[in-house]
Parts: C-alpha cells; sequence; structure tokens
C-alpha cells in the first residue's frame, strides 16, 4: 500500500490527459443528445409512413415536434447548454 508520486513528467502527461479529456466535454455531451433525438426520430418514422401508407396527413403537432427535434442541436456551443437542453413533449 505504499504510494509512490508521479514524476514531473507522469505529471504532465496527466495533466494533458485530462485537459484533452475536458477538451471534449462538448463533443461528447453532443454526441449523446443526437443519439437520443435520433432514437425518437426513429421510433416515430412509422407514425409517418403509416400516414403516407394510409394516404392520410399528420398533424401539424406532430409535424411540429419532429421539426423541433431535428433543429434541438441548432445554437448550442458550450456542454452546458447540451445539458440543459429539454425534449419537447410528443402530441
Amino acid at each position: 500500500g505504499e504510494r509512490i508520486p508521479f514524476t514531473a513528467e507522469e505529471e504532465a502527461q496527466r495533466d494533458q490527459e485530462e485537459a484533452d479529456w475536458n477538451a471534449g466535454a462538448f463533443d461528447r455531451a453532443i454526441a449523446d443528445l443526437r443519439q437520443k433525438r435520433n432514437k425518437l426520430l426513429a421510433d416515430s418514422d412509422w407514425e409517418v409512413t403509416m400516414a403516407k401508407e394510409k394516404g392520410s396527413n399528420l398533424s401539424s403537432a406532430f409535424k411540429t415536434w419532429r421539426q423541433d427535434l431535428r433543429d434541438i442541436t441548432e445554437g448550442l456551443t458550450t456542454k452546458e447548454e447540451v445539458e440543459a437542453v429539454n425534449f419537447p413533449e410528443k402530441p
């Protein structure tokens, strides 16, 4: 159980690893948001397909909800903004 401190080189390497990880925080957050958004869109694709097959129209609320999902990542520039996103409620 003896602790051996990092050498200066090891400390610098670890600091760089942490900086690299933190620099990628937005990319990881936006990728997660897109994955969740894409699942919601994919899960509702059948409703679009069924409406087309039946020759019926989708409600404007449903169309708006899907468009809001597609637009959900627009303008986001920070991890904090991504984490504050609330998904629109499906009609």
